[in-house]
């Protein structure tokens, strides 16, 4: 099937961003939107952004991943325990933008989402993960660790030995900035910190950018 794949970076709840981006891309159903988790936590407006996403599904082809904030809601939630690092990690804004006491109050049509997110992606061209991935690995074989929660701050694995590219988030860009290794890019590019939300056509380079506010970012 023809049609652009595009990769979106770690939203965070901030749904002014994503719908600007999603404006200026106008998928199409042929085009493959890959968001790369993280669609919770840290940001203003967490139901917002789970709305977009369940609408976009029925738009385009959809492979949303999970991320590590992803990954920690469903584990509170299925615990019934509140957790003060996940409170702290942002997740105390998740529940304020849903007005709630507890994850459990989440709308189910927003856990099931979750829980059917990816831990990974692949095409005949790309791999896209959260966080990280191991050179001589399948990604089928690695562990959450890897995929959820490995920073590029610490460790830049280097060309995958099937020769693909690997398209990444989870290590926000302090700079704003896409990482670009040549064998990886990292597209998380600081929306929370007050940066940008990235899109980007893994074939064609392009890219679209948004700050927290949903203005788009000129071209440079």
């Amino acid at each position: 099937m023809s049609g652009r794949t595009i990769a979106i970076g770690d939203i965070h709840g901030y749904s002014q961003s994503l719908a600007a981006l999603l404006a200026a891309i106008d998928p199409k159903p042929e085009d493959l939107i890959v968001p790369l988790g993280d669609f919770v936590d840290r940001g203003p407006d967490t139901p917002g952004a789970m709305k977009l996403m369940i609408e976009l599904a029925r738009h385009c082809r959809l492979a949303p991943l999970l991320g590590n904030h992803d990954e920690m809601l469903l584990s509170v939630r299925a615990s019934g325990r509140q957790d003060e690092e996940w409170l702290s990690f942002g997740g105390q804004q998740t529940l304020e933008a849903y007005g709630v006491d507890s994850p459990r109050e989440i709308p189910e049509e927003h856990v099931r989402f979750l829980l059917n997110c990816f831990p990974f992606y692949e095409t005949r061209t790309h791999l896209f993960v959260h966080a990280s991935y191991q050179e001589d690995q399948p990604l089928v074989m690695l562990s959450g660790a890897v995929l959820r929660w490995e920073s590029l701050r610490y460790h830049q694995p280097g060309p995958h030995y099937s020769g693909k590219p690997a398209i990444a988030g989870h290590t926000a860009q302090k700079d704003g900035e896409i990482l670009d290794l040549g064998h990886l890019k990292c597209i998380d590019t600081y929306c929370y910190g007050g940066y940008w939300l990235t899109a980007l056509d893994v074939l064609s380079g392009q890219t679209w950018q948004a700050d927290p506010r949903g203005q788009l970012r000129k071209a440079t």
